[in-house]
């Protein structure tokens, strides 16, 4: 029986779930993530339950938040003056917008929170700092 293992192109259906059983993310309905074993295309605590698996197999795994998308940083979060912002850019809290860091480089950021006079704004991942789960299904190995 063939197994994956690094280096592989595989197909695998999953859906990821937090702590609360709220459902993040899914392949339901979809076509299967598809991605390079062992070429960091997904979060590494992902990447290494791979290998060993053979098509077919199943599994559900818990991912602690170091091996997905990080440890919260609350250095990560910065308040900016309200007029640093164009007025025809939408603030309301959970907003995803794109800024412009050091070295020009373009940084995910969320609304935290906004007044008259600040933005807060957080370029933490969403899911930093949250362990997750996932019930994976091997569908192909190419």
């Amino acid at each position: 029986m063939t197994t994956a293992k690094n280096g592989d192109r595989i197909h695998l259906h999953y859906t990821g779930t937090l702590n609360d059983g709220s459902v993040f993310d899914s392949s339901s309905g979809q076509d299967p993530l598809e991605f390079v074993v062992g070429s960091g295309q997904v979060i590494p605590g992902l990447d290494k339950e791979i290998p060993g698996m053979a098509v077919g197999d199943r599994k559900t795994i818990t991912i602690p938040c170091a091996e997905a998308y990080g440890v919260y940083d609350p250095g990560a979060r910065q308040t900016v003056p309200r007029e640093a912002i164009p007025d025809h850019i939408p603030l309301a809290p959970g907003t995803q917008l794109q800024a412009q860091a050091e070295g020009n480089q373009i940084v995910s950021v969320t609304v935290l929170s906004v007044d008259e006079s600040e933005v807060v704004l957080d370029a933490n991942h969403p899911l930093a700092g949250k362990d997750l789960t996932f019930d994976i299904e091997l569908v192909a190995i190419k």
